[in-house]
């Protein structure tokens, strides 16, 4: 398979593009998890259409893909918008979640993050790592709590934890997710919308209910939805659906809470390359995903990141409340 592929080294990008194939890629390649490079709008764009690239089953895993989700750049520099801030992220071993970290540690952030316990260890214990080799001097140590948060006592116990580790939350990223492709509205039977509703709006609000005890004023919500709220995807129903009720929930929750000076806000990605793609589609959808959009391709998880910073620094967006914002590759929706 041959693919167009900007070359990388770790100081600068190479000028030229060039044409090879996967298969004569030595094995000793692959970037180190913490190595930053510059970003690169088409980084190997094609890297996602190997047959490799395709998980079997949910979560997604980030360490097995193939062409890894760029999660840190050389081009984002830090300066300190979270400094003091402690910050609890959903799903934040890999994909958006992981680049959020990331972001979130180097501008002086504490981070907590949960992930789903028993199945991404290994994610967890990667991203673990990184934060703690980019958090400032004068934040605490990260900490990953596994947990499944469709349940509101899993919920309660990960805040209690975030609490009594660090004395408070000031940002709360709600951000887990899990979807299945189905043909019909027939193949979607109540297991399976109780567990999708449960990953992606439940734990939003047990969540949120909990978290707000240990928030003041000056505190931010930010919650994940999707562009497929706006404009709809037929083969991800249950998702489509869920990723609706977050922009309403966010909506509502930041008229509610607006009173009391707590941010609510969104953050509405288009296709995005996370280890949620290759655990959802076939072959010939992870190819050309990211195609249909006005940029022509995928976005990475550090091209969103920097919207979660943006909601989340006071003296950046201390007037914003109720919104949603669209890291989306062009697509144009009624926000």
């Amino acid at each position: 398979m041959n693919v167009l592929c900007r070359v990388f080294t770790s100081s600068r990008v190479l000028s030229s593009n060039v044409t090879f194939s996967f298969s004569q890629i030595p094995n000793n390649t692959k970037k180190p998890l913490l190595e930053k490079r510059r970003l690169s709008p088409r980084v190997c764009l094609r890297a996602m259409a190997s047959e490799k690239q395709k998980q079997h089953a949910q979560p997604g895993k980030e360490h097995v893909m193939e062409s890894s989700p760029q999660f840190s750049s050389s081009d984002y520099q830090p300066s300190n918008k979270l400094r003091g801030k402690v910050a609890l992220i959903t799903g934040g071993d890999s994909g958006i979640g992981r680049a959020v970290g990331y972001c979130f540690a180097s501008e002086g952030a504490t981070v907590a993050f949960t992930y789903v316990k028993g199945q991404e260890e290994k994610d967890a214990q990667e991203t673990l790592q990184m934060l703690k080799e980019v958090k400032t001097s004068d934040s605490k140590e990260p900490i990953a709590i596994p947990t499944d948060l469709g349940f509101d006592e899993n919920c309660k116990r990960v805040v209690d934890e975030v609490v009594n580790a660090f004395g408070r939350i000031d940002v709360l990223i709600n951000n887990a997710a899990e979807q299945y492709e189905s043909s019909t509205i027939e193949e979607i039977d109540e297991p399976r919308l109780e567990r999708v509703f449960r990953t992606n709006i439940f734990s939003y609000f047990f969540l949120t209910r909990h978290a707000l005890k240990h928030m003041k004023e000056g505190s931010s919500i930010i919650n994940t939805t999707s562009v497929n709220a706006y404009k709809g995807n037929a083969s991800l129903l249950d998702y489509t659906a869920t990723k609706g009720a977050i922009v309403a929930f966010t909506r509502g929750l930041a008229l509610q809470l607006a009173e009391k000076g707590i941010r609510v806000n969104g953050v509405a990605p288009g296709p995005i390359w996370t280890p949620l793609i290759p655990a959802s589609f076939n072959e010939e959808k992870i190819k050309n995903f990211g195609s249909e959009v006005p940029m022509k391709r995928a976005g990475q998880p550090i091209e969103v990141a920097p919207s979660y910073v943006f909601l989340a620094c006071n003296h950046c967006s201390s007037y914003f409340t109720g919104q949603v914002l669209h890291p989306n590759g062009g697509a144009v929706v009624n926000a």
